[in-house]
């Protein structure tokens, strides 16, 4: 059973109008909405390889930034 994104409560599936509402909040939202709130509250992750780039950059922005 999902669960709530706003409040973290239980969701329940309404068959008649197909949507998920919530028990405790009433938030109520199609499936596809839900996907799409969860998706933009989800923290994003770097891969190993982004991380690596990111670090690489950094460090030689600050490198060159010693030379001046």
């Amino acid at each position: 059973m999902p669960y709530c994104p706003e409040c973290g409560g239980e969701m329940q599936y309404m068959l008649g109008t197909k949507h998920y509402v919530c028990k405790s909040c009433g938030l109520s939202v199609t499936q596809q909405e839900l996907m799409e709130l969860r998706e933009k509250l989800r923290p994003n992750e770097e891969t190993k390889e982004e991380e690596h780039e990111r670090q690489r950059k950094e460090y030689l922005k600050w490198y060159l930034s010693k030379k001046k």
